[in-house]
Protein backbone atom coordinates (compact mmCIF):
# COMPACT_ATOMS: atom_id res chain seq x y z
CA UNK A 1 0.00 0.00 0.00
CA UNK A 2 1.38 3.39 -1.01
CA UNK A 3 1.87 6.09 1.63
CA UNK A 4 0.42 9.55 0.89
CA UNK A 5 3.95 10.75 0.04
CA UNK A 6 4.82 7.96 -2.38
CA UNK A 7 1.36 8.16 -3.91
CA UNK A 8 1.82 11.90 -4.52
CA UNK A 9 5.13 11.22 -6.26
CA UNK A 10 3.57 8.51 -8.43
CA UNK A 11 0.72 10.82 -9.41
CA UNK A 12 3.15 13.61 -10.29
CA UNK A 13 5.20 11.23 -12.43
CA UNK A 14 2.07 10.11 -14.29
CA UNK A 15 1.09 13.68 -15.13
CA UNK A 16 4.66 14.53 -16.18
CA UNK A 17 4.70 11.53 -18.51
CA UNK A 18 1.41 12.56 -20.10
CA UNK A 19 2.48 16.18 -20.51
CA UNK A 20 5.62 15.18 -22.38
CA UNK A 21 3.97 12.51 -24.53
CA UNK A 22 2.62 12.89 -28.04
CA UNK A 23 -0.80 11.43 -27.19
CA UNK A 24 -3.73 13.75 -27.72
CA UNK A 25 -6.52 11.79 -26.09
CA UNK A 26 -7.10 9.96 -22.80
CA UNK A 27 -9.78 7.39 -22.02
CA UNK A 28 -11.58 7.59 -18.67
CA UNK A 29 -14.28 5.31 -17.30
CA UNK A 30 -16.60 4.74 -14.36
CA UNK A 31 -18.52 1.59 -13.44
CA UNK A 32 -22.29 1.83 -13.09
CA UNK A 33 -24.48 -0.06 -10.62
CA UNK A 34 -24.63 -3.13 -12.90
CA UNK A 35 -20.86 -3.30 -13.27
CA UNK A 36 -20.96 -1.96 -16.83
CA UNK A 37 -17.96 0.22 -17.64
CA UNK A 38 -19.13 3.60 -18.93
CA UNK A 39 -16.56 6.02 -20.32
CA UNK A 40 -15.44 8.70 -22.71
CA UNK A 41 -12.36 10.11 -24.41
CA UNK A 42 -10.99 13.43 -23.20
CA UNK A 43 -8.55 15.66 -25.06
CA UNK A 44 -5.22 15.60 -23.24
CA UNK A 45 -5.49 19.29 -22.34
CA UNK A 46 -8.95 18.77 -20.84
CA UNK A 47 -7.71 15.77 -18.90
CA UNK A 48 -4.64 17.58 -17.53
CA UNK A 49 -6.79 20.55 -16.53
CA UNK A 50 -9.14 18.25 -14.61
CA UNK A 51 -6.30 16.50 -12.79
CA UNK A 52 -3.71 19.20 -12.17
CA UNK A 53 -6.13 21.43 -10.30
CA UNK A 54 -7.97 18.45 -8.75
CA UNK A 55 -11.11 20.04 -10.15
CA UNK A 56 -12.42 16.85 -11.71
CA UNK A 57 -14.74 16.75 -14.68
CA UNK A 58 -18.46 16.44 -15.31
CA UNK A 59 -20.06 13.07 -16.08
CA UNK A 60 -23.81 12.82 -16.60
CA UNK A 61 -25.35 11.18 -13.54
CA UNK A 62 -27.77 9.24 -15.74
CA UNK A 63 -25.36 6.30 -15.52
CA UNK A 64 -26.81 5.78 -12.04
CA UNK A 65 -30.31 6.47 -13.30
CA UNK A 66 -30.71 3.80 -15.96
CA UNK A 67 -30.30 0.06 -16.38
CA UNK A 68 -27.87 -1.99 -18.47
CA UNK A 69 -30.05 -1.36 -21.55
CA UNK A 70 -30.03 2.44 -21.03
CA UNK A 71 -33.70 2.49 -19.99
CA UNK A 72 -34.23 5.15 -17.32
CA UNK A 73 -35.51 4.07 -13.91
CA UNK A 74 -38.88 5.42 -12.81
CA UNK A 75 -38.29 4.69 -9.11
CA UNK A 76 -34.92 6.24 -8.30
CA UNK A 77 -34.50 8.88 -5.62
CA UNK A 78 -30.93 9.80 -6.52
CA UNK A 79 -31.63 10.92 -10.08
CA UNK A 80 -34.33 10.73 -12.72
CA UNK A 81 -36.52 12.95 -14.85
CA UNK A 82 -37.28 14.84 -11.63
CA UNK A 83 -33.62 15.86 -11.35
CA UNK A 84 -32.99 16.75 -14.99
CA UNK A 85 -30.00 14.39 -15.08
CA UNK A 86 -27.28 16.94 -14.28
CA UNK A 87 -23.55 16.31 -14.40
CA UNK A 88 -21.96 14.77 -11.33
CA UNK A 89 -18.38 15.57 -10.34
CA UNK A 90 -15.93 12.79 -11.18
CA UNK A 91 -12.26 12.74 -10.13
CA UNK A 92 -9.63 10.68 -11.86
CA UNK A 93 -7.77 8.12 -9.77
CA UNK A 94 -4.25 8.56 -11.14
CA UNK A 95 -3.10 5.32 -9.50
CA UNK A 96 -5.23 3.40 -12.05
CA UNK A 97 -3.08 4.57 -14.97
CA UNK A 98 -2.77 2.02 -17.77
CA UNK A 99 -2.06 2.00 -21.49
CA UNK A 100 -4.44 0.13 -23.78
CA UNK A 101 -2.31 -2.17 -25.97
CA UNK A 102 -5.05 -2.79 -28.53
CA UNK A 103 -5.59 0.98 -28.94
CA UNK A 104 -2.00 1.90 -29.72
CA UNK A 105 -1.13 2.64 -26.10
CA UNK A 106 -3.95 5.11 -25.39
CA UNK A 107 -3.73 6.21 -21.72
CA UNK A 108 -6.57 4.93 -19.56
CA UNK A 109 -7.81 5.87 -16.08
CA UNK A 110 -10.67 4.99 -13.78
CA UNK A 111 -12.54 7.75 -11.96
CA UNK A 112 -14.68 8.08 -8.84
CA UNK A 113 -17.82 10.11 -8.34
CA UNK A 114 -17.82 12.76 -5.63
CA UNK A 115 -20.32 14.60 -3.43
CA UNK A 116 -23.90 13.26 -3.62
CA UNK A 117 -23.02 10.78 -6.39
CA UNK A 118 -20.38 9.26 -4.12
CA UNK A 119 -23.17 7.76 -2.02
CA UNK A 120 -24.33 5.51 -4.89
CA UNK A 121 -20.98 4.82 -6.56
CA UNK A 122 -19.94 1.12 -6.33
CA UNK A 123 -16.20 1.86 -6.31
CA UNK A 124 -16.67 4.40 -3.54
CA UNK A 125 -18.66 1.85 -1.52
CA UNK A 126 -15.78 -0.61 -1.74
CA UNK A 127 -13.29 2.09 -0.73
CA UNK A 128 -15.38 2.85 2.36
CA UNK A 129 -15.50 -0.83 3.34
CA UNK A 130 -11.74 -1.16 2.85
CA UNK A 131 -11.10 1.99 4.89
CA UNK A 132 -13.05 0.39 7.73
CA UNK A 133 -10.98 -2.77 7.37
CA UNK A 134 -7.79 -0.74 7.58
CA UNK A 135 -9.05 1.05 10.68
CA UNK A 136 -9.60 -2.40 12.24
CA UNK A 137 -6.00 -3.32 11.39
CA UNK A 138 -6.63 -5.33 8.22
CA UNK A 139 -5.64 -5.22 4.57
CA UNK A 140 -7.99 -7.25 2.38
CA UNK A 141 -6.44 -9.18 -0.51
CA UNK A 142 -8.55 -10.66 -3.28
CA UNK A 143 -8.44 -12.43 -6.59
CA UNK A 144 -11.34 -13.15 -8.94
CA UNK A 145 -11.97 -15.94 -11.43
CA UNK A 146 -14.38 -15.69 -14.33
CA UNK A 147 -15.99 -18.24 -16.61
CA UNK A 148 -17.53 -17.00 -19.83
CA UNK A 149 -18.89 -18.38 -23.09
CA UNK A 150 -17.58 -17.33 -26.49
CA UNK A 151 -19.66 -17.28 -29.67
CA UNK A 152 -19.02 -16.91 -33.41
CA UNK A 153 -21.21 -13.85 -33.50
CA UNK A 154 -21.10 -10.08 -33.87
CA UNK A 155 -23.42 -7.41 -32.44
CA UNK A 156 -25.13 -7.34 -35.86
CA UNK A 157 -25.71 -11.10 -36.08
CA UNK A 158 -27.06 -11.16 -32.52
CA UNK A 159 -29.57 -8.46 -33.45
CA UNK A 160 -30.50 -10.22 -36.69
CA UNK A 161 -31.06 -13.49 -34.84
CA UNK A 162 -33.02 -11.65 -32.13
CA UNK A 163 -30.62 -13.10 -29.55
CA UNK A 164 -31.42 -16.73 -30.34
CA UNK A 165 -29.57 -19.65 -31.93
CA UNK A 166 -26.08 -18.61 -30.83
CA UNK A 167 -23.11 -20.47 -32.33
CA UNK A 168 -20.32 -21.26 -29.81
CA UNK A 169 -16.75 -21.02 -31.12
CA UNK A 170 -16.29 -24.76 -30.47
CA UNK A 171 -18.75 -27.64 -29.91
CA UNK A 172 -18.89 -30.22 -27.13
CA UNK A 173 -17.87 -30.54 -23.50
CA UNK A 174 -14.11 -29.98 -23.44
CA UNK A 175 -12.97 -28.88 -19.97
CA UNK A 176 -9.22 -28.25 -19.63
CA UNK A 177 -8.86 -29.17 -23.30
CA UNK A 178 -5.59 -28.47 -25.10
CA UNK A 179 -7.31 -29.42 -28.35
CA UNK A 180 -9.98 -26.75 -28.02
CA UNK A 181 -7.35 -24.22 -26.95
CA UNK A 182 -5.43 -24.94 -30.15
CA UNK A 183 -8.51 -24.21 -32.26
CA UNK A 184 -8.57 -20.63 -30.98
CA UNK A 185 -4.87 -20.06 -30.30
CA UNK A 186 -4.64 -16.45 -31.61
CA UNK A 187 -7.56 -15.39 -29.39
CA UNK A 188 -6.15 -17.28 -26.41
CA UNK A 189 -2.72 -15.72 -26.91
CA UNK A 190 -4.15 -12.22 -27.26
CA UNK A 191 -6.03 -12.60 -23.98
CA UNK A 192 -2.95 -13.75 -22.07
CA UNK A 193 -0.50 -11.24 -23.55
CA UNK A 194 -2.59 -8.11 -24.02
CA UNK A 195 -4.31 -8.34 -20.65
CA UNK A 196 -0.89 -8.58 -18.98
CA UNK A 197 0.26 -5.45 -20.82
CA UNK A 198 -2.92 -3.72 -19.67
CA UNK A 199 -2.16 -4.45 -16.02
CA UNK A 200 -4.45 -7.47 -15.66
CA UNK A 201 -2.08 -10.42 -15.10
CA UNK A 202 -3.72 -13.82 -15.45
CA UNK A 203 -2.58 -16.72 -13.30
CA UNK A 204 -4.29 -19.17 -15.60
CA UNK A 205 -6.54 -19.47 -18.64
CA UNK A 206 -8.18 -22.68 -19.82
CA UNK A 207 -11.30 -24.15 -21.38
CA UNK A 208 -14.14 -25.15 -19.07
CA UNK A 209 -16.90 -27.73 -19.39
CA UNK A 210 -19.20 -26.55 -22.14
CA UNK A 211 -19.10 -25.45 -25.79
CA UNK A 212 -16.83 -22.46 -26.21
CA UNK A 213 -16.44 -21.66 -22.51
CA UNK A 214 -13.19 -20.33 -20.97
CA UNK A 215 -12.09 -19.67 -17.40
CA UNK A 216 -9.51 -17.09 -16.32
CA UNK A 217 -7.96 -16.60 -12.89
CA UNK A 218 -6.75 -13.05 -12.28
CA UNK A 219 -3.63 -12.69 -10.11
CA UNK A 220 -4.59 -11.63 -6.57
CA UNK A 221 -3.81 -8.17 -5.20
CA UNK A 222 -5.11 -5.68 -2.67
CA UNK A 223 -8.90 -5.61 -2.81
CA UNK A 224 -9.44 -2.31 -4.65
CA UNK A 225 -6.90 -3.22 -7.33
CA UNK A 226 -8.49 -6.69 -7.55
CA UNK A 227 -11.89 -5.12 -8.22
CA UNK A 228 -10.41 -2.75 -10.80
CA UNK A 229 -8.72 -5.67 -12.56
CA UNK A 230 -11.94 -7.69 -12.53
CA UNK A 231 -14.06 -4.89 -13.98
CA UNK A 232 -11.47 -4.12 -16.63
CA UNK A 233 -11.02 -7.82 -17.42
CA UNK A 234 -14.63 -8.27 -18.46
CA UNK A 235 -14.66 -5.25 -20.76
CA UNK A 236 -11.18 -6.00 -22.13
CA UNK A 237 -12.03 -9.63 -22.92
CA UNK A 238 -15.07 -8.42 -24.88
CA UNK A 239 -13.03 -5.84 -26.80
CA UNK A 240 -10.28 -8.33 -27.65
CA UNK A 241 -12.90 -10.90 -28.69
CA UNK A 242 -14.44 -8.44 -31.16
CA UNK A 243 -11.20 -8.48 -33.18
CA UNK A 244 -11.58 -12.22 -33.74
CA UNK A 245 -15.26 -12.10 -34.71
CA UNK A 246 -16.23 -13.39 -31.28
CA UNK A 247 -18.82 -12.26 -28.73
CA UNK A 248 -17.71 -12.93 -25.16
CA UNK A 249 -20.71 -13.34 -22.84
CA UNK A 250 -20.54 -13.08 -19.06
CA UNK A 251 -24.22 -13.92 -18.64
CA UNK A 252 -24.62 -16.17 -15.59
CA UNK A 253 -26.63 -18.89 -17.36
CA UNK A 254 -27.26 -18.74 -21.09
CA UNK A 255 -28.44 -22.33 -21.51
CA UNK A 256 -30.51 -24.36 -19.05
CA UNK A 257 -28.76 -27.60 -20.05
CA UNK A 258 -25.23 -26.30 -19.45
CA UNK A 259 -23.36 -25.19 -16.31
CA UNK A 260 -23.55 -21.50 -15.55
CA UNK A 261 -20.66 -19.04 -15.43
CA UNK A 262 -19.09 -18.20 -12.09
CA UNK A 263 -17.29 -15.14 -10.77
CA UNK A 264 -15.59 -16.80 -7.81
CA UNK A 265 -13.96 -14.51 -5.28
CA UNK A 266 -10.86 -15.48 -3.25
CA UNK A 267 -10.18 -13.49 -0.06
CA UNK A 268 -7.76 -13.19 2.83
CA UNK A 269 -6.99 -10.59 5.49
CA UNK A 270 -3.43 -9.42 6.20
CA UNK A 271 -1.85 -7.12 8.76
CA UNK A 272 -1.24 -3.52 7.73
CA UNK A 273 2.41 -4.19 6.90
CA UNK A 274 1.20 -6.96 4.58
CA UNK A 275 3.68 -9.54 5.81
CA UNK A 276 1.30 -11.83 7.71
CA UNK A 277 -1.81 -13.67 6.57
CA UNK A 278 -4.20 -13.25 9.51
CA UNK A 279 -6.36 -16.17 8.35
CA UNK A 280 -3.64 -18.73 9.16
CA UNK A 281 -3.12 -20.48 12.51
CA UNK A 282 -0.81 -23.50 12.59
CA UNK A 283 -2.30 -24.71 15.90
CA UNK A 284 -5.86 -24.98 14.63
CA UNK A 285 -6.86 -28.39 13.19
CA UNK A 286 -8.10 -26.66 10.04
CA UNK A 287 -5.21 -24.13 10.15
CA UNK A 288 -7.78 -21.37 10.55
CA UNK A 289 -7.30 -18.43 12.91
CA UNK A 290 -10.06 -17.08 15.15
CA UNK A 291 -10.18 -14.04 12.88
CA UNK A 292 -10.78 -16.31 9.91
CA UNK A 293 -13.52 -18.24 11.72
CA UNK A 294 -15.35 -15.05 12.72
CA UNK A 295 -14.94 -13.64 9.22
CA UNK A 296 -16.43 -16.82 7.78
CA UNK A 297 -19.25 -16.81 10.35
CA UNK A 298 -20.14 -13.25 9.34
CA UNK A 299 -20.27 -14.19 5.68
CA UNK A 300 -22.46 -17.22 6.37
CA UNK A 301 -24.85 -15.17 8.48
CA UNK A 302 -25.19 -12.40 5.89
CA UNK A 303 -25.23 -14.48 2.69
CA UNK A 304 -29.01 -15.08 2.47
CA UNK A 305 -29.74 -11.42 3.23
CA UNK A 306 -27.30 -9.78 0.80
CA UNK A 307 -27.59 -12.19 -2.12
CA UNK A 308 -28.27 -9.52 -4.81
CA UNK A 309 -24.73 -8.25 -4.31
CA UNK A 310 -23.56 -11.65 -5.60
CA UNK A 311 -26.53 -12.47 -7.84
CA UNK A 312 -27.65 -9.10 -9.26
CA UNK A 313 -29.72 -10.07 -12.31
CA UNK A 314 -32.87 -12.04 -13.08
CA UNK A 315 -30.69 -14.58 -14.87
CA UNK A 316 -28.34 -15.01 -11.87
CA UNK A 317 -30.84 -17.26 -10.12
CA UNK A 318 -30.98 -19.70 -13.05
CA UNK A 319 -27.34 -20.50 -12.22
CA UNK A 320 -27.94 -21.18 -8.51
CA UNK A 321 -29.39 -24.66 -8.94
CA UNK A 322 -28.34 -28.01 -7.49
CA UNK A 323 -25.82 -30.08 -9.36
CA UNK A 324 -24.43 -27.38 -11.66
CA UNK A 325 -21.29 -26.33 -9.71
CA UNK A 326 -23.02 -23.39 -8.02
CA UNK A 327 -23.96 -23.27 -4.31
CA UNK A 328 -27.58 -23.13 -3.21
CA UNK A 329 -27.26 -22.88 0.60
CA UNK A 330 -25.11 -20.94 3.11
CA UNK A 331 -22.58 -23.69 3.81
CA UNK A 332 -18.82 -23.93 4.18
CA UNK A 333 -16.32 -26.73 3.67
CA UNK A 334 -12.63 -27.49 3.43
CA UNK A 335 -11.72 -27.57 -0.27
CA UNK A 336 -15.33 -28.47 -1.08
CA UNK A 337 -16.62 -27.05 -4.36
CA UNK A 338 -20.26 -27.76 -3.55
CA UNK A 339 -20.23 -25.37 -0.56
CA UNK A 340 -20.92 -21.64 -0.76
CA UNK A 341 -17.66 -20.87 1.03
CA UNK A 342 -14.70 -23.07 0.12
CA UNK A 343 -11.88 -22.80 2.65
CA UNK A 344 -8.40 -23.43 1.30
CA UNK A 345 -5.67 -24.07 3.89
CA UNK A 346 -2.68 -26.37 4.37
CA UNK A 347 -5.14 -28.72 6.13
CA UNK A 348 -6.71 -29.36 2.74
CA UNK A 349 -3.37 -30.47 1.36
CA UNK A 350 -3.34 -27.73 -1.28
CA UNK A 351 -2.89 -24.49 0.65
CA UNK A 352 -0.10 -22.87 2.65
CA UNK A 353 0.26 -20.10 5.22
CA UNK A 354 0.48 -17.48 2.48
CA UNK A 355 -2.37 -18.90 0.40
CA UNK A 356 -4.84 -19.59 3.25
CA UNK A 357 -8.08 -18.05 2.05
CA UNK A 358 -11.80 -18.41 1.45
CA UNK A 359 -13.29 -18.79 -1.99
CA UNK A 360 -16.76 -17.25 -2.14
CA UNK A 361 -18.42 -19.40 -4.79
CA UNK A 362 -21.81 -17.67 -4.89
CA UNK A 363 -21.08 -14.86 -7.40
CA UNK A 364 -21.74 -15.44 -11.08
CA UNK A 365 -19.76 -13.88 -13.91
CA UNK A 366 -22.55 -11.27 -14.25
CA UNK A 367 -21.52 -9.73 -10.94
CA UNK A 368 -20.33 -6.16 -10.33
CA UNK A 369 -16.89 -6.89 -8.81
CA UNK A 370 -16.91 -3.75 -6.65
CA UNK A 371 -20.17 -4.80 -5.03
CA UNK A 372 -19.25 -8.47 -4.64
CA UNK A 373 -15.93 -7.68 -2.95
CA UNK A 374 -17.57 -4.97 -0.81
CA UNK A 375 -20.29 -7.41 0.30
CA UNK A 376 -17.90 -10.26 1.08
CA UNK A 377 -15.53 -7.98 2.99
CA UNK A 378 -18.21 -6.05 4.87
CA UNK A 379 -20.02 -9.20 5.99
CA UNK A 380 -16.75 -10.79 7.09
CA UNK A 381 -15.78 -7.69 9.07
CA UNK A 382 -19.23 -7.77 10.67
CA UNK A 383 -18.46 -11.27 11.93
CA UNK A 384 -15.17 -10.10 13.43
CA UNK A 385 -16.76 -7.02 15.02
CA UNK A 386 -19.50 -9.12 16.64
CA UNK A 387 -17.13 -11.90 17.66
CA UNK A 388 -19.21 -14.48 15.79
CA UNK A 389 -18.27 -18.14 15.98
CA UNK A 390 -18.73 -20.88 13.42
CA UNK A 391 -21.81 -22.86 14.47
CA UNK A 392 -21.34 -25.74 12.06
CA UNK A 393 -18.50 -28.07 11.26
CA UNK A 394 -17.28 -27.97 7.65
CA UNK A 395 -19.65 -29.82 5.40
CA UNK A 396 -18.38 -33.05 3.90
CA UNK A 397 -19.62 -34.59 0.70
CA UNK A 398 -22.29 -32.84 -1.34
CA UNK A 399 -23.67 -29.62 0.11
CA UNK A 400 -26.67 -30.14 -2.18
CA UNK A 401 -27.75 -32.96 0.17
CA UNK A 402 -27.61 -30.70 3.24
CA UNK A 403 -30.95 -30.48 5.08
CA UNK A 404 -29.88 -28.17 7.90
CA UNK A 405 -29.73 -24.88 6.04
CA UNK A 406 -32.43 -22.98 4.19
CA UNK A 407 -32.01 -22.63 0.46
CA UNK A 408 -31.05 -19.27 -1.00
CA UNK A 409 -33.88 -17.15 -2.44
CA UNK A 410 -34.97 -18.48 -5.83
CA UNK A 411 -35.49 -15.16 -7.63
CA UNK A 412 -34.17 -11.61 -7.76
CA UNK A 413 -37.53 -10.42 -6.46
CA UNK A 414 -37.40 -12.63 -3.37
CA UNK A 415 -33.72 -11.82 -2.74
CA UNK A 416 -34.25 -8.06 -3.11
CA UNK A 417 -37.16 -8.06 -0.66
CA UNK A 418 -34.98 -9.92 1.82
CA UNK A 419 -32.17 -7.42 1.26
CA UNK A 420 -34.38 -4.37 1.74
CA UNK A 421 -35.65 -5.77 5.06
CA UNK A 422 -32.19 -6.73 6.37
CA UNK A 423 -31.02 -4.73 9.39
CA UNK A 424 -27.49 -5.99 8.88
CA UNK A 425 -27.44 -4.81 5.26
CA UNK A 426 -28.52 -1.32 6.27
CA UNK A 427 -25.78 -1.28 8.88
CA UNK A 428 -22.89 -2.45 6.72
CA UNK A 429 -23.73 -0.71 3.43
CA UNK A 430 -25.39 2.50 4.60
CA UNK A 431 -28.91 3.76 3.99
CA UNK A 432 -28.31 5.78 0.82
CA UNK A 433 -26.43 3.16 -1.12
CA UNK A 434 -28.74 0.35 -0.06
CA UNK A 435 -31.83 2.36 -0.99
CA UNK A 436 -30.47 3.08 -4.46
CA UNK A 437 -29.27 -0.48 -5.04
CA UNK A 438 -32.50 -2.14 -3.94
CA UNK A 439 -34.52 0.25 -6.11
CA UNK A 440 -32.35 -0.66 -9.09
CA UNK A 441 -32.96 -4.40 -8.44
CA UNK A 442 -36.70 -3.79 -8.05
CA UNK A 443 -36.60 -2.04 -11.42
CA UNK A 444 -34.73 -4.98 -12.96
CA UNK A 445 -37.38 -7.39 -11.73
CA UNK A 446 -40.25 -5.20 -12.95
CA UNK A 447 -38.70 -5.09 -16.43
CA UNK A 448 -38.61 -8.88 -16.48
CA UNK A 449 -42.17 -9.19 -15.19
CA UNK A 450 -43.45 -7.02 -18.03
CA UNK A 451 -41.64 -8.96 -20.76
CA UNK A 452 -42.92 -11.86 -22.87
CA UNK A 453 -40.32 -14.63 -23.11
CA UNK A 454 -39.55 -17.36 -25.61
CA UNK A 455 -40.48 -19.89 -22.91
CA UNK A 456 -43.99 -18.45 -22.91
CA UNK A 457 -44.16 -18.63 -26.70
CA UNK A 458 -43.13 -22.29 -26.70
CA UNK A 459 -45.47 -23.20 -23.88
CA UNK A 460 -48.64 -21.29 -24.72
CA UNK A 461 -48.56 -19.91 -28.29
CA UNK A 462 -50.22 -22.89 -30.01
CA UNK A 463 -51.72 -25.17 -27.38
CA UNK A 464 -53.61 -22.82 -25.08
Amino acid sequence: MHTPTTQSILHKNVLTELQSSDVQKVKVAITDIDGVLRGKYLHKDKFLSATETDAGFGFCNVIFGWDSSDVCYNNSKYTGWHSGYPDALAKVDLSTYRKIPWEGGTPFFLADFQNEAEEVCPRQLLKKVLAKAHKMGFIAKCGMEFEWFNFKETPHTLAEKKYTDFEPITPGMFGYSLLRTALNQPYFTALMDELRLFGIPLEGLHTETGPGVFEAAILYSNALEAADRAVLFKTSAKEIAYRFGIIASFMAKWNAQLPGCSGHLHQSLWNTTEDKNLFFDSKNPHKMSKIFESYLAGQLLCLPEILPFYAPTVNSYKRLVDGYWAPTKPTWGIDNRTAALRVITSASGTGSEKSTRVEVRVPGSDVNPYLAIAAATASGLYGIEKGLELKDAPIKGSAYQDTKHTRFPRSLDEATRKLSQSKIAHEIFGEKFLDHFTRSREWEWSQFQDSVTNWEHQRYFEII
